[in-house]
């Protein structure tokens, strides 16, 4: 690492309500330090029809609530969410929505992104949640990568797992991780911490349009 450089991490943004998604994260965060980038872990809060804030400033338990400057000082970002009838869960899109300044500046341009998701059914719309998420990363300028099928696993795994980005078939919420889904997380957090290690190297210019 160039040491005019600062530390550098991969941003683990994640929202979960029954907790799967949140255990991705955490395989996905062992892949990225395992490709010698630091993994920062965080969520978003969840969204409600009150018109008055009811949640506390830092979750009681789990990772804490990302902020703006977490994501503008990223190298590189997985981001995950649950199926919502095929697309990323509210409380995701919402902060996503407020993303507008990092858009202006091209915080995020040029920098490495993935995505994952998990759903109780099998067939539950895994794979346009996925891309749901990449769509305002392209928007941002973000490098999306997938998993390739040189990944063992791809072509394995009788549950989670797609050359979109990793899953993970949740059925009630509770079932743990199988073998596959676990290795494809990790291989996936490796791919985005050494991409995100080679690319920081040769940062964007930055604002909108801004070349490489």
């Amino acid at each position: 690492m160039d040491a005019g450089l600062p530390a550098a991490y991969v941003l683990v943004l994640y929202y979960s309500r029954t907790g799967a998604t949140e255990r991705m994260g955490a395989e996905l965060a062992r892949g990225v330090e395992s490709s010698g980038m630091t993994a920062r872990l965080r969520t978003v809060p969840s969204v409600s029809p009150d018109t008055e804030a009811s949640l506390a400033p830092v979750p009681s338990e789990g990772a804490p609530y990302c902020t703006f400057e977490d994501l503008r000082h990223c190298a590189g970002l997985l981001m995950g969410s649950p199926t919502r009838f095929g697309n990323m869960a509210s409380p995701m899109r919402y902060f996503l929505d407020q993303t507008s300044d990092l858009w202006l500046e091209g915080s995020l341009t040029g920098k490495p992104a993935a995505v994952f998701t998990s759903s109780n059914s099998l067939h539950g719309g895994q794979e346009t949640t996925l891309i749901s998420m990449m769509l305002p990363l392209l928007h941002h300028g973000m490098l999306i990568a997938g998993i390739p099928y040189s990944e063992a696993g791809l072509n394995r795994t009788h549950t989670g797992g797609t050359p979109y980005g990793a899953s993970h078939w949740a059925r009630d919420g509770t079932s743990i991780l199988s073998e596959d889904e676990i290795t494809l997380c990790r291989a996936l957090g490796a791919r985005i911490g050494r991409l995100a290690g080679a690319l920081r190297q040769t940062p964007a210019s930055g604002g909108i349009g801004g070349s490489q």
